[in-house]
């Protein structure tokens, strides 16, 4: 008999819900979410507000673009608009969730919005997180806002804090 493995995918396998950083509660944070699949989106973007709520991050906007290829953009544009502000962006959040179709669209909108998020955490001085869900149908994507694979808008406000800290520690060593 094989004995059962979890799955290395599941949140409950990382300490990524642990928050033991110095979270900074005057930090500028935006989300860049698109309109397809609002009710979706919606709930990601609820699960963000719940943890700075709890976490008392109160600096918090939201941008809307139309979907998820448009995200790199919407956050550069805010970025290079935004970046001599006195609350300038402390990180950004991209917020999408693309549903596999029947044609290779799913594959290109998938890949551009990865590219694009990974090349601004390359270039741009403020941490970029991933919250672009990409799945095969609704039921992936309820199981991934509350259900059995934890809720991945909690999980992006999590890792925005902490990469949030992250940051401010390489400058406070200094």
């Amino acid at each position: 008999m094989k004995p059962e493995t979890k799955n290395m995918a599941e949140v409950s396998n990382s300490k990524l819900l642990q928050i033991d950083t110095g979270i900074h509660k005057n930090a500028c944070i935006v989300i860049v979410r698109t309109e397809w699949n609002a009710a979706i989106l919606d709930e990601l973007e609820k699960g963000c507000f719940t943890v700075f709520e709890r976490e008392g991050v109160k600096n918090v906007k939201v941008v809307t673009v139309p979907g998820a290829f448009e995200i790199p953009f919407g956050i550069k544009s805010y970025w290079d608009s935004n970046k001599y502000k006195v609350d300038r962006p402390h990180a950004f959040i991209a917020l999408g969730c693309v549903l596999r179709g029947d044609t290779p669209h799913f594959d290109y909108v998938c890949q551009g919005v990865t590219n694009g998020v990974t090349q601004l955490n390359l270039t741009l001085p403020v941490p970029v997180i991933f919250g672009v869900l990409t799945v095969d149908n609704d039921q992936q994507a309820q199981e991934r806002i509350g259900g059995k694979h934890g809720h991945k808008g909690e999980e992006a406000a999590i890792t925005a804090l902490k990469m949030i800290s992250l940051a401010q520690s390489f400058k406070n060593n200094h």
